[in-house]
């Protein structure tokens, strides 16, 4: 399918599709006239990497450990292919995720806090 297709089939508009081959996440075919060609297997592609950006990882990332990738939910990488640089970066990626999540805990219990005070003083349950 060509860049156009993907993109309406994916949500992606065609500068990021674009985007992603530069940065070595998607790996068109070209056609004799120079037009990308993406296989099927692209919609997949397209929409994990999609789910990863949005989950923060960084296109360095993805670019070590999509072709590990089986499915959203299931990353297969074999020990032997897992680099000290890999493992740092995503051991990194962890830490700050846990970091948002503490922080996100905390300024949810602080207005879970504000609004008990001021409805304990306003009567209200």
């Amino acid at each position: 399918m060509r860049i156009g297709e993907l993109s309406r089939r994916t949500g992606v508009p065609t500068r990021l599709l674009r985007y992603y081959e530069e940065q070595d996440l998607l790996h068109p075919e070209r056609t004799d006239n120079g037009y990308r060609d993406f296989g099927e297997a692209a919609v997949r592609d397209v929409q994990q990497i999609r789910g990863l950006l949005d989950s923060g990882l960084t296109t360095e990332m993805i670019r070590a450990i999509l072709p590990y990738l089986s499915g959203p939910e299931e990353i297969l990488l074999p020990p032997e292919h897992l680099t000290p640089r890999t493992a740092a970066l995503l051991e990194a990626h962890v830490d700050r995720i846990q970091a948002r999540i503490d922080c996100l805990a905390r300024n949810r219990d602080r207005l879970s806090a504000y609004l008990a005070a001021v409805r304990a003083e306003a009567g209200r349950p």
